[in-house]
């Protein structure tokens, strides 16, 4: 089955990233994001008390609420990177990140994308299972967890250019 070409404003960088990748290439601004979740949570509940109050001690459920939205600003986090690897949202420092690592891999003879020794058939399964998971994180949360050869960019563009010899 060929692989859904979708159009995006921005390069594709990687079209199923391995979530350490993810993960490692979040910028400041999707800590803010988590962070900002794990406050909100636990804030909104201590407002909604003081709106509507209860007659109970607030503490677990403020702390509940803090967890939740510590996991909650996860998820939004790795999806806004994901979308940057997807090439939904500006990447240009991703881009020249992915550039210099996976040329890097290339120039040292390591495959690109890591080593797995799981068979072609469960990468390939990954592989499906995973592509554009991200924008189901809210009803089911699964990541890239399996180095794969399927990644939607031509792995070409990483290898070291043969230097013209001057004569």
């Amino acid at each position: 089955m060929p692989n859904k070409v979708v159009e995006t404003p921005y390069p594709l960088i990687d079209a199923d990233p391995h979530a350490s990748r993810v993960i490692r290439y979040m910028r400041l601004s999707d800590y803010a994001v988590w962070a900002g979740a794990t406050g909100a949570a636990p804030a909104a509940l201590y407002l909604w008390d003081k709106w509507d109050p209860s007659q109970f001690k607030l503490r677990t459920q403020l702390r509940l609420g803090g967890v939740f939205g510590f996991i909650g600003g996860f998820l939004l986090a790795y999806q806004r990177s994901s979308f940057r690897f997807w090439g939904w949202s500006e990447n240009k420092r991703e881009e020249e990140k992915d550039f210099a690592e996976l040329s890097d891999r290339a120039r040292r003879g390591l495959p690109l994308y890591g080593e797995s020794d799981q068979p072609a058939w469960v990468q390939a399964a990954a592989y499906r299972n995973s592509a554009f998971s991200q924008l189901k994180l809210h009803i089911f949360p699964m990541v890239n967890l399996v180095n794969h050869p399927h990644h939607g960019t031509d792995p070409e563009k990483y290898k070291p250019k043969d230097e013209p010899t001057s004569s």
